[in-house]
C-alpha cells in the first residue's frame, strides 16, 4: 500500500472519497385491483317495419268508428243503471249511460248539419255537452224514457252553439227572434209545400210572432258574410265601408230651420201670453214649457182643485196655444209643428 499511495497518492484518495451513495429505495406503488367488466349489452334489435295503418285518420271518421264500438243499452238495463247513478252517483254506471247513447248525439247533429252548419265535430261536442245535462237532470218519477228526455237537452246546446256562431253578430237576441231563427226555414219548406206563398203575413200567423219580426228576421238570415266597417270597398280604393253608411247627423239645412222656427214660434208665444190667465200662465210655464215639469196634483194643490180638472186645463190650452199660433203662423203648418 506504501509503494501505490506514493505513485497515485490523489488518484486513489479521489477513488475512496467521492465513491457514490446508494440509491434509496422508492416505495412502489401498489398494483390497481382489476375492476370486473360488464357485460356488453345485447344488441337492440328493431321491429320490423310495420304495413301502413288502415285505421281513418281523420279525427271525425275515428270519433264516429270508435263510438260504434260502444253497444245500445237495453231498457231494462238502462234503468238499472238509472237507479245506481241518481241512488249513489256511480260514476262507472253514468259513463255507461252516456256512452250508450253517443250514437244519439251524432243522429241529431247530423239531422242540424243538413240544414246549418258544415261543422260536424262541433255540433256532436255540443251535443255531448247536452247529453251530460240531461244525466244530471233527468229525473226518473215522471216515467220518460231517458233518450226521449236526452233528446231536448242534446238539441238545445246543438241549438244555443248553431246561434251563437251563425253570423260574426247574433241574430236573435229575444224570445222570439230565437224562435224565428230556429223555425222560419222550416216554416217557409213547409208552406211551400203546401202549394201556397210563404208571405210575411202567413209566417207571422203559424209562428205566432209579428210580421215585422218574420220581416226582420229573414233579412238577418240571408245577409251574406260579414265585412268589417273598416274594409276598404275594392282593392284599389282607400275609402272604406263606414264611409258608405248615411250618417244620422242632421244636416246644416235642417237645424237651421228648426231653429228659425223656435224663433218664430218664441216670439207669438211672448204676444200669447199677455191672453192668458194666471192658473193658464202657471200651466204654461211648470207643465207645457219646463224642462222638468211638474205634477198635474201639485199645480191642483196650489189652485185649491182636483188633478183631472188641471189636465182638463192643460188639454184646452194646448188647443188654445195651437189654434193661436196656425193663425198667426199659418206656412207651417204642413210641418206639423203643433200635432
Amino acid at each position: 500500500m506504501g509503494d501505490l499511495e506514493r505513485r497515485w497518492p490523489d488518484q486513489t484518495t479521489l477513488a475512496v472519497t467521492e465513491r457514490p451513495a446508494a440509491p434509496v429505495p422508492v416505495p412502489r406503488r401498489p398494483a390497481p385491483v382489476p375492476v370486473p367488466r360488464r357485460p356488453a349489452p345485447p344488441p337492440v334489435q328493431r321491429p320490423l317495419a310495420q304495413p301502413p295503418s288502415t285505421r281513418p285518420t281523420d279525427s271525425l271518421k275515428v270519433y264516429l268508428s270508435e263510438v260504434k264500438r260502444f253497444k245500445l243499452l237495453s231498457k231494462e238495463e238502462e234503468a238499472e243503471l238509472l237507479k245506481s247513478y241518481k241512488r249513489t252517483g256511480d260514476q262507472d254506471a253514468a259513463q255507461r249511460l252516456v256512452t250508450g247513447n253517443l250514437r244519439l248525439v251524432v243522429k241529431i247533429a247530423m239531422e242540424f248539419q243538413s240544414h246549418w252548419l258544415n261543422n260536424l265535430q262541433d255540433l256532436i261536442q255540443e251535443g255531448n255537452l247536452g247529453l251530460l245535462q240531461a244525466l244530471k237532470k233527468y229525473d226518473m218519477s215522471k216515467g220518460v224514457k231517458f233518450s226521449y228526455y236526452a233528446a231536448y237537452w242534446i238539441k238545445a246546446y246543438i241549438l244555443k252553439y248553431i246561434m251563437d256562431n251563425w253570423r260574426l253578430v247574433k241574430v236573435g237576441t229575444t224570445q222570439a227572434q230565437r224562435k224565428l231563427f230556429y223555425n222560419l226555414k222550416k216554416e217557409q219548406e213547409k208552406i211551400q209545400r203546401e202549394g201556397l206563398d210563404p208571405g210575411y203575413g202567413i209566417l207571422a200567423e203559424r209562428l205566432g210572432v209579428s210580421e215585422g219580426d218574420v220581416k226582420e228576421m229573414n233579412i238577418r238570415m240571408a245577409a251574406g258574410r260579414e265585412v268589417s266597417l273598416d274594409a276598404p270597398v275594392g282593392p284599389d280604393s282607400d275609402q272604406t265601408q263606414i264611409s258608405l253608411l248615411p250618417s244620422n247627423d242632421r244636416g246644416v239645412d235642417s237645424v237651421l230651420a228648426d231653429a228659425q222656427i223656435r224663433k218664430m214660434v218664441s216670439h207669438k208665444l211672448a204676444s200669447f201670453r199677455n191672453t192668458l190667465s194666471a192658473r193658464e200662465l202657471t200651466i204654461l210655464d211648470k207643465r207645457l214649457l219646463a224642462e222638468e215639469p211638474v205634477t198635474l196634483q201639485e199645480v191642483g194643490e196650489e189652485f185649491g182643485v182636483s188633478r183631472e180638472r188641471v189636465r182638463q186645463l192643460e188639454e184646452r190650452l194646448k188647443k188654445t196655444i195651437s189654434s193661436y199660433l196656425l193663425k198667426e203662423l199659418p206656412e207651417l203648418s204642413s210641418l206639423e209643428v203643433f200635432s
